[in-house]
């Protein structure tokens, strides 16, 4: 199977070479459990969004990630493709701004938190 860094860098080339805009690549390796690479980026409209997140999973399922899926499939602001250790979230302008997940999950995470 490919590695993560490899994969990630196959997502990260599909939607550039895809046209989106704004990406970014967050390592969440000590901050979650729930995979190892977040990638954000942005489309131009809801066709654009819903295009980018098909060509991640086909190139997410051509290189051994088969279980990968789309979420929000009715939604034309915003897609989530689970790739397994790698999350992808393509988002309109705007809701990617009222989210603001680069800044949610780019901030340093206490391991321990001290209860008083």
């Amino acid at each position: 199977m490919i590695k993560n860094i490899d994969l990630k860098n196959i997502v990260i080339k599909t939607l550039d070479l895809n046209k989106a805009n704004d990406i970014v690549s967050i390592d969440l390796k000590d901050k979650s459990s729930i995979a190892e690479y977040m990638i954000i980026a942005s489309g131009t409209s809801s066709r654009h969004i819903q295009s980018l997140s098909e060509q991640v999973l086909e190139k997410l399922k051509e290189n051994g990630m088969i279980e990968s899926k789309i979420e929000g499939k009715d939604s034309n602001e915003w897609k989530l493709v689970d790739g397994i250790d790698l999350i992808v979230h393509i988002f309109h302008p705007e809701k990617r701004k009222f989210y603001e997940l680069e800044k949610i999950w780019s901030e340093l995470i206490p391991k321990e938190k001290v209860i008083i």
